[in-house]
């Protein structure tokens, strides 16, 4: 599966159990990258891509479980480190800000490959970027 996964400077996901940011150009590229696959998230996510077509989004709870080897999953609450033996890629949108975090990202890109880095403007962010990560 490919984890899609939003990040402050510091990798940081959350706090207070809320999104740090949320940006509509980052939901674009999602659900582009997605197209034609299965696109897992979980309902507080689901809240956030009302504006988007619902084809191929299923919001479920057990989503990290449920999702197949070709699926997507937009994670912005879990800890993926559970199910990192099941995790192919891994596609980081940055905000290239620092925002207040008690819930971070911790999964080590050790063992993992850069394959892609790009730049864009977003629709609330000067600067947004999207790295792409592939296991060795």
């Amino acid at each position: 599966m490919t984890a899609i996964i939003c990040l402050d400077d510091d990798n940081g996901m959350m706090f207070n159990h809320r999104r740090q940011s949320q940006d509509r150009e980052v939901r674009a590229r999602v659900m582009e990258r997605a197209a034609g696959q299965k696109l897992w998230m979980n309902a507080y996510s689901y809240k956030q891509f009302t504006d988007c077509s619902s084809e191929g989004i299923i919001a479920d709870e057990g989503f990290l479980e449920k999702a197949g080897e070709d699926d997507y999953c937009f994670i912005e609450d879990r800890n993926i480190i559970p199910y990192l033996d099941r995790i192919e890629r891994i596609i980081l949108y940055k905000w290239n800000r620092k925002y207040p975090a008690d819930f971070y990202f911790t999964v080590e890109l050790e063992g993992w490959k850069q394959n892609g880095r790009k730049d864009f403007t977003g629709y609330s962010h000067e600067m947004i970027t999207e790295e792409v990560y592939t296991r060795l």
